[in-house]
């Protein structure tokens, strides 16, 4: 199964969250954090089939920052 696709669609989430972290209200950064979690998982899917694991350890480290910020926001 050919899964190059999935690295644009991980781009495009990973702006997306960008985006939204980057707000000044706390419920659309709420939404960024969960947004890069999700683009963390499609890195990771992407990293696995493209044997990429430099980049599969990367976004495990970053999905644990984003958690961190996730709680951080709620807790504002």
């Amino acid at each position: 199964m050919d899964l190059d696709w999935v690295q644009w669609p991980a781009m495009a989430v990973t702006v997306l969250a960008a985006w939204n972290v980057g707000a000044r209200q706390k419920q659309q950064r709420g939404w960024g954090f969960w947004c890069f979690l999700a683009s963390n998982a499609l890195w990771i899917v992407w990293g696995l089939y493209a044997k990429a694991y430099a980049l599969v350890v990367l976004q495990l480290f970053l999905a644990a920052t984003n958690l961190r910020g996730a709680r951080k926001n709620d807790a504002l």
